[in-house]
């Protein structure tokens, strides 16, 4: 993965549109983006679900779908459209190639090895001439960074939702290696007590743990936070142990990197009244220097993704 350009959007784009598609654990998105104005055009915003044990035809068949409603929007009738596609997908991925690496990660593991670029483009209703991946936590970050927040040199991002995502930025740039960033800057790849991180934090991971606890099924996180708010206590004991461990997990890496800020996304951030505090507590134990951090919770996040695919397609 090649750092993310920081060249932000210019005024010479004007008139033009770029088409993204943002993948995540159960959703694929698709739009236009004005580089001009940094939105997304209205209209031309198509989402889909996706299922993480879904296979390589259903999931292709996604993507080209909602791809195609965005080819087909009548809101791109009087724009000319940028022939190269901004991709954003969670790794483990070749970026370089556009081909998924999905092993055991516990999600997509049937799409492990398919060529998404090579078998994605002829199923699209125009051809793109390229289409550049990035991985959605630098997506997110880096559109983070172009909509003015925050203005600090060095930030981190980081996206929870089926999974945990990051993105370590300097002026905008993704920071993929070096003794101040985990190994690819990817979060996911630590461990806590030994174990991948993500067999902590997920939601799957979490889901079990409760079950474990009570014998009762959960949806989820959203179900988690529901019961939570209702006075279950292994709901909150669950989530509680959950985001403070990812805090004393990240607090070494944020310190080193010496982030002036934190952006949050990803659907968990719809709960994030209940998992920011145990979170914060778990920055501070570790590192109580890094209670000075603008911790900034961007529930656009969607958004913010889909302006940073469309600035990598331009700049990456």
């Amino acid at each position: 993965m090649t750092s993310t350009a920081s060249t932000a959007f210019t005024a010479s784009a004007a008139s033009t549109a770029v088409p993204v598609l943002e993948v995540g654990g159960s959703h694929v998105t698709a739009a236009a983006v004005d580089p001009e104005r940094a939105t997304v055009i209205e209209g031309t915003r198509h989402r889909l679900p996706l299922r993480p044990d879904t296979g390589p035809e259903d999931f292709l068949a996604a993507l080209a779908a909602a791809a195609n409603g965005v080819l087909a929007a009548p809101a791109l009738h009087t724009r000319a459209l940028r022939d190269t596609w901004g991709v954003a997908v969670p790794g483990p991925f070749d970026y370089a190639t556009g081909t998924a690496r999905y092993r055991d990660v516990g999600k997509f593991a049937a799409l492990d090895g398919l060529a998404v670029a090579e078998q994605l483009a002829p199923l699209l209703l125009r051809r793109p001439v390229r289409m550049r991946f990035l991985n959605d936590a630098h997506a997110f970050g880096l559109g983070a960074w172009l909509a003015g927040r925050p203005r600090e040199r060095r930030f981190a991002a980081i996206t929870l939702g089926t999974g945990v995502g990051s993105a370590f930025l300097d002026r905008g740039r993704a920071v993929v290696d070096g003794p101040d960033v985990p190994p690819e800057g990817r979060a996911d790849l630590l461990t806590i007590d030994g174990r991948p991180l993500e067999d902590t934090v997920s939601t799957r991971a979490l889901a079990a743990r409760y079950t474990r606890r009570t014998g009762r099924p959960v949806d989820g996180l959203r179900g988690l936070s529901q019961r939570s708010a209702r006075g279950d206590t292994a709901a909150r004991t669950v989530m509680d142990d959950a985001l403070r461990a990812l805090g004393e997990a990240l607090a070494p890496w944020l310190a080193a990197f010496e982030a002036g800020a934190l952006v949050v996304g990803g659907s968990a951030t719809a709960a994030w009244e209940q998992l920011g505090p145990p979170f914060t507590a778990g920055l501070t134990a570790r590192r109580p220097e890094l209670a000075a951090v603008d911790v900034t919770v961007r529930q656009d996040g969607e958004d913010a993704a889909l302006l940073g695919a469309a600035e990598y397609a331009l700049h990456g």
